[in-house]
């Protein structure tokens, strides 16, 4: 059963899996849906058209699923999903998705802390870390184990793709890369994450492979096609290499430049 306190706000047709806990003044608007374990703080909002997973645990003063911000909404209904042991700090905003897809997506396992804003239509994968202050404007695709430093600011449509990493403080207006470290002013390419590939178990075979890949891209005089092209002609084209280049095609607004440019 639900733990739900005296002060909390309920609406009876909300879905509340077994021992999920409400605190004081937070409330549960119509048709939510919350997995088993999972924990409501107190003045917390959980608005219409969300859905919220097992074992995560939503800090005191968040906002989540709430409308967008765009002044083409009309009204109309969205959504807002959240997976499994997702954590949101305190006082995060969080809004649901516009007709144009129709959802905002939070994956498992995701840590969101303090202040972040999550905005209509973003795609978060599952293992993203969000730190204090991060912004996203509408639309942003966030790949899985992507980690963005605080105070970043992710400008609308952006991709970042799995396993990147961005410097605190910075503003996004291009594509990061995945596998990619990121940061300077304006954002730059500042390597390949081989650390956080370590530390999470990829070979060193793959390590060296994306390094050449980088290396082709960023490093050798050629142009971010012929790049691609390059690692096409001459490398063997392992799941990562083909993430990557998947990436690249599929970039509408460029990815981040080196830094001696």
């Amino acid at each position: 059963m639900p733990d739900i306190h005296s002060m909390a706000i309920v609406d009876p047709s909300a879905e509340l899996g077994d021992r999920v806990t409400v605190g004081p003044h937070s409330i549960i608007d119509a048709g939510v849906k919350i997995g088993d374990g999972t924990t409501i703080a107190s003045h917390c909002l959980v608005a219409a058209g969300v859905s919220i997973g097992r074992d995560c645990h939503i800090h005191h003063g968040a906002v989540v699923g709430s409308i967008p911000q765009d002044l083409k909404f009309a009204g109309e209904e969205t959504t807002l999903t959240i997976g499994d042991r997702t954590t949101v700090r305190e006082f995060c905003t969080l809004n649901r998705g516009t007709v144009e897809s129709g959802t905002t997506s939070i994956g498992s396992d995701c840590l969101l802390m303090a202040y972040v804003h999550v905005a209509h239509d973003c795609q978060l994968g599952d293992h993203v870390i969000l730190a204090n202050l991060v912004q996203l404007g509408g639309h942003v695709h966030i790949g899985d184990y992507a980690i963005i430093g605080g105070g970043s600011v992710v400008h609308q449509f952006e991709r970042i793709g799995k396993h990147a990493m961005v410097g605190g403080g910075f503003r996004i207006t291009k594509d990061v890369p995945p596998y990619a470290l990121a940061g300077h002013e304006p954002l730059r390419f500042e390597g390949l994450n081989r650390i956080g590939l370590r530390r999470r178990g990829f070979s060193r075979e793959t390590i060296e492979a994306l390094q050449q890949a980088y290396t082709y891209i960023y490093e050798s005089g050629l142009n971010v096609s012929q790049g691609v092209e390059k690692i096409k002609e001459e490398m063997e084209l392992i799941p990562e290499l083909l993430d990557l280049l998947d990436f690249i095609a599929k970039s509408k607004r460029g990815i981040v430049p080196p830094v001696r440019s």
